[in-house]
């Protein structure tokens, strides 16, 4: 910028303007310099294994499944607090006015205030066995208030005298109790419901596994990609090379008259070819490093500017695969299977649910303390203190629906979800067998690829060579050169291809297999 202001004409630099720009100039410096650094690409070499790590840490995915177990966990915790006992206190006030009447004696009972406060506490709660319970006291503070008649024509011996009385009543230490014997006996719905959340923890569980094997395998697919979306750079700027310099040699067999134009234009147009392909490899790897990065950050801002340089090469590294054994492996570890597995035990649940639903109810009732009266307070703890009027009742309840239509479709509905979900299961058994076979094949007819590719690239090396041979002694054209030369760019192409296909498809054996983690030594522990 300061040559800018060089150049610029003496007059002008003399001016007040060009002064002050050249103090703003001063200023914006260091600003500029620092973000000319904050644009500045950052290489960092990473391995494949700093990848996985990096993206098991940051993967936004993952980070979100991660809170599913959480999840499921505190949902469990929710329904085991049904069996929390809770504390009750009540208290109330009744004042009833009762009219008079008269006796078997044919006396005259004037009407009463009867005044009431009457106090319970306690605890109540479920157990695991369907018990419900009450277990507390009852306290009652009464007083009846009855007036005089005063009336002058009535015969005070036929008159019930004027009452005032209050009594301390209740009982102490009661338990009331109702236990079923049939219907919600085995397993009622509080049963039933933790069971179900139980088996969603361990979907949670492996769904989050999945998510992990899921992401490890992008992971390494795109890292393979990169490798040989950046092999590709390199191959298409041979490609170039080898067009530039055949354009240049070209040229000058032109220029002697050894050659024709048209050679020349043919190794011109062949240039522009290979610079189209050589823009839009750089294009694919670009979009790779996005891909890649994608993967491994939760702040893509951090990564913008950061260029991934693989630590490692593409090899082919010859596998021996035992079909029955990755069967065995698939339908033990894959994730899938397995929740559907946890699936059908969460239907076998309900369906015994809606079995016991059928029964009548049967219910043990039972209730037992100890009693205790007087007029004052200080009797009445007194008599409790002694137990010495204990009481109790025990019973039973018997009840069904006639016809009990409702609980037989639903054990109906129930049992066909059942059928339904073993038949999912059966045709997701026989889905995981062919995807494992057919990555086999694929595996191997990929590794074979490579072979067949490396060999196509040797051939095309020689041949071009060969043939360029040919040309410099007159025996060849130009034209044939280019071809060669194209087919040997189409054949390295093809083999660093053939190796990303040939990683990438052991990948994705690991992955419908279910050992994606053995693969590369990820362990997963929950709390």
């Amino acid at each position: 910028m300061q040559a800018l202001f060089d150049e610029m004409n003496p007059m002008y630099q003399s001016s007040r303007t060009m002064r002050l720009l050249r103090i703003l100039l001063v200023l914006l410096m260091p600003a500029l310099a620092a973000l000319a650094q904050t644009n500045t690409p950052v290489t960092r070499r990473m391995s494949l294994e700093d990848c996985i790590a990096t993206a098991l840490e940051h993967n936004l995915d993952v980070k979100i499944k991660r809170f599913n177990p959480d999840i499921a966990g505190y949902n469990l915790a929710v329904l085991f607090g049904n069996y929390d006992p809770s504390l009750y206190i009540n208290g109330e006030h009744d004042d009833t006015r009762q009219p008079g009447s008269i006796d078997a004696q044919g006396r005259i009972i004037p009407g009463a205030e009867i005044k009431n406060d009457i106090f319970s506490s306690g605890f109540q709660g479920l157990l695991p066995w369907g018990m419900s319970y009450n277990l507390g006291i009852r306290f009652s503070d009464q007083t009846t208030i009855r007036p005089r008649i005063v009336d002058t024509n009535t015969d005070p011996a036929t008159v019930i005298p004027p009452l005032s009385t209050e009594v301390f009543s209740g009982s102490a230490g009661f338990l009331e109790m109702r236990q079923p014997l049939l219907k919600n006996f085995l397993i009622d719905n509080t049963r039933l419901q933790i069971q179900l959340d139980k088996h969603n923890v361990k979907i949670s569980e492996l769904d989050l596994r999945f998510q992990v094997m899921s992401t490890v395998f992008q992971v390494e697919q795109a890292y393979d990609n990169l490798i040989f979306a950046q092999e590709n750079v390199k191959v298409q700027q041979k490609a170039m090379e080898l067009a530039e310099r055949q354009l240049s040699e070209n040229k000058k067999r032109v220029e002697v008259g050894a050659m024709a134009p048209l050679d020349e234009k043919q190794a011109a147009s062949q240039v522009a070819s290979s610079r189209a392909d050589l823009l839009n490899a750089l294009g694919t790897e670009e979009t790779q490093q996005r891909a890649l990065k994608s993967l491994l950050s939760d702040d893509y801002s951090e990564w913008s500017h950061v260029v991934i340089q693989p630590a490692e090469s593409l090899v082919a590294i010859p596998q021996q695969f035992d079909l029955q054994e990755s069967w065995r492996t698939g339908l033990t570890q894959r994730p899938d299977f397995l929740q559907q597995k946890l699936s059908l035990e969460k239907q076998q649940y309900v369906v015994r649910y809606q079995k016991n639903q059928l029964l009548p109810q049967v219910d043990v009732l039972g209730t037992g303390g100890y009693l205790a009266a007087a007029p004052e307070p200080a009797g009445y703890f007194e008599q409790l203190g002694g137990r010495d009027h204990p009481f109790y009742t025990i019973g039973g309840q018997f009840s069904i629906p006639l016809g009990n239509n409702s609980a037989r479709n639903s054990y109906r509905a129930a049992k066909a979800s059942k059928e339904q979900i073993e038949i999912q299961l059966r045709q997701l058994e026989q889905n995981i067998m062919i995807t494992i076979e057919n990555d086999i094949a694929i595996a191997n007819t990929r590794f074979q690829q490579v072979d067949a590719t490396r060999e196509a690239r040797i051939y095309a090396e020689a041949a071009l060579d060969a043939e360029q041979k040919k040309l410099e002694s007159g025996k060849s054209t130009s034209f044939v050169v280019l071809q060669l030369t194209r087919d040997l760019t189409s054949a390295r192409s093809a083999e660093i291809s053939a190796l990303a296909n040939y990683n990438i498809s052991l990948a994705q054996l690991a992955l419908d297999k279910g050992a994606m983690l053995d693969r590369h030594r990820v362990s997963m522990q929950w709390k």
